[in-house]
């Protein structure tokens, strides 16, 4: 300490530090702590969420603008980290198309953990090379990944598609109904208003009819966001 008193020694003492007690097992299981026992896909969410909290209750001044988008207004993925989604439409590989169990749960597993539309395209490439065309039932299940992203950014919680209706379960917070990503569903609603119904009471939600297909759901979504024409199938 007598030695390294200057401004930016910090880094000298650290060093001598290291020389005398050893750097340990950086790497290893003793450094790991609880992420052997949780798996590291729950660990990441885990940690994920921990970070989400704090930006969101501590830190709220620091990253305020990163919540807002291009405009400068608030996104719908300030209420949102995770959109679940309920569908009564199939969506699976078949044991046909991945023969092995464990191939197939760890196909699913690396689905879950992807993040954009060029890692989803990489994805399905290595599935082409590895097992041939996708079918009918794996694609549904794609199409899952762009479904989830598009209602993230629209600050929709739910998304239920059911008996050839899809229905939107927004964001809880009053703030979020003042937001750019609402907007988009009103005008959304809007020009669709035949075919949507806006549901108030203890959960805010839009009903939307005649979505039979994931891919008709992701068009829906896809058009709200004003991305592309509205296919609904």
């Amino acid at each position: 300490m007598e030695n390294f008193s200057d401004l930016g020694s910090g880094i000298y003492i650290a060093m001598q530090d290291l020389d005398i007690r050893g750097a340990g097992n950086m790497l290893g299981a003793e450094q790991s702590g609880f992420i052997t026992d949780l798996g590291y896909e729950t660990y990441q969410k885990i940690l994920n969420e921990a970070v989400a909290e704090l930006k969101e209750n501590e830190f709220t001044e620091l990253f305020a603008e990163e919540d807002k988008d291009e405009e400068g207004r608030i996104s719908g993925e300030k209420f949102v980290t995770e959109t679940n989604i309920e569908s009564d439409i199939q969506g699976f590989f078949p044991e046909e198309y991945v023969p092995s169990s464990g191939e197939r749960m760890s196909l699913y597993r690396e689905l879950d953990s992807l993040t954009s539309p060029k890692q989803l395209e990489d994805y399905k490439k290595r599935l082409i090379d590895r097992f041939g065309q996708i079918p009918p039932v794996g694609e549904s299940l794609l199409t899952v990944m762009p479904i989830k992203w598009a209602a993230q950014r629209l600050g929709i919680e739910k998304v239920v598609l059911k008996m050839g209706r899809m229905i939107l379960y927004f964001a809880l917070e009053d703030e979020y109904f003042q937001s750019r990503a609402f907007e988009k569903v009103l005008n959304y609603v809007g020009s669709h208003g035949r075919g949507c119904t806006l549901r108030d009471g203890e959960r805010k939600s839009l009903l939307i009819k005649n979505i039979s297909t994931m891919e008709g759901a992701r068009s829906v979504l896809e058009a709200m966001e004003g991305k592309k024409t509205d296919a609904q199938t």
